[in-house]
């Protein structure tokens, strides 16, 4: 036939013979460009296709779609930098009734993570030893902001990178404190209100009291602090935390999120960093659970002297919370702001002035 092209093949197959562009058939390169410098134009594969098609009533020829570029599964950090102003809009931008629900969740959610680092640290330490406790721990602790990114809350520690919108000059410094100061507090409620439920869900008396009794333990020694130690644990806390929110923020998929997001909770929790609203669930619950009767043999009573209201607000929320605004206002989003964002500014600047 005088249009049958040279990549034109019959094959025999099981139901009857079937004729393909041999193109098709071993997939070869089928871009725009490889089809032309062969004479494989539009119209001559509907002529061969036709062909085939009468005399064998099926075949097949090559698409003329044009190559995609696949798509990068996370996005670069100069595109992470410039996201995050527009989640800072958004945070400040949030009703009341709304932010008041979300970071009340927030609290609860970081709390539930405090819980299972509880629960599953108990007595982990005497089968597997400190150090992969405390991965074991981190890993079960980081719940709280996978529940809190992917789940949607108000977290005051993950919102120090509005400060990101504050330099942009996108958010004022009055909506930056505010945000700050209304999650803050209403992750407060959320902690406490976490602390009340499992009080009373009496899951504390698990394991002969071992649960109870590791609560207090880890709230004594964070009492305990010196003012600077828990100053700076809470810097280096934040910002592994919102290195976790920025590269969450990276990925495009939820299983790159939950992974973006465990790795650094679990550092900041295997090295003992201090988080200011997990304090506020992990303090009070060890306040609360301190004098009962059924945890009284299996308290150090020297180990948990330091354990008063005193020791939770001067020697731990007070310096960590500090430090998480250091850790994640200053060491995560400002430097980021001065690397990506900054140097876009300058450059308009230059350019404005070449103009004029």
């Amino acid at each position: 036939m005088a249009n049958k092209c040279q990549f034109w093949k019959e094959y025999d197959s099981v139901s009857g013979p079937v004729s393909y562009c041999e193109l098709a058939a071993f997939n070869r390169s089928v871009n725009p460009d490889f089809l032309l410098k062969i004479g494989c134009t539009e119209s001559k594969r509907k002529e061969c296709l036709g062909s085939m098609e009468l005399n064998i009533e099926v075949g097949a020829t090559p698409a003329s779609k044009p190559a995609t570029t696949p798509v990068a599964s996370f996005s670069p950090p100069a595109e992470i930098a410039k996201s995050m102003i527009t989640v800072a809009e958004n945070k400040c931008a949030i009703n009341m009734k709304s932010l008041i629900l979300l970071a009340i969740l927030a609290g609860a959610y970081i709390a539930l993570g405090a819980i299972m680092f509880t629960i599953i640290t108990n007595d982990l330490a005497a089968f597997v030893g400190d150090g992969l406790t405390r991965m074991v721990g981190g890993i079960s602790f980081s719940l709280g902001l996978i529940l809190v990114i992917i789940g949607g809350a108000e977290l005051f520690t993950g919102n120090c990178m509005v400060m990101t919108g504050y330099l942009e000059k996108k958010v004022t410094g009055k909506q930056l404190l505010s945000n700050w100061f209304w999650v803050y507090l209403f992750n407060f409620v959320g902690s406490l209100l976490v602390v009340f439920l499992f009080y009373y869900s009496g899951i504390w008396k698990a394991n002969g009291g071992a649960i109870g009794a590791r609560a207090v333990n880890v709230a004594a020694a964070k009492a305990s602090l010196p003012w600077v130690e828990a100053l700076f644990r809470g810097i280096f806390c934040n910002w592994l935390v919102c290195l976790a929110v920025w590269l969450s923020n990276a990925s495009r998929d939820i299983i790159g999120k939950i992974l973006a997001i465990m790795i650094p909770i679990a550092a900041f929790v295997a090295a003992g960093f201090e988080h200011s609203i997990a304090n506020m669930y992990f303090i009070p619950m060890g306040l609360v659970l301190a004098n009962q009767e059924a945890l009284l043999g299996l308290l150090d009573p020297a180990i948990i002297q330091g354990l008063t209201m005193k020791g939770f607000f001067l020697n731990n929320l007070i310096p960590v919370t500090i430090g998480n605004i250091i850790g994640g206002a200053g060491f995560v989003a400002t430097t980021y702001w001065g690397a990506y964002l900054r140097p876009l500014h300058s450059q308009k600047g230059i350019a404005v002035n070449r103009k004029m």
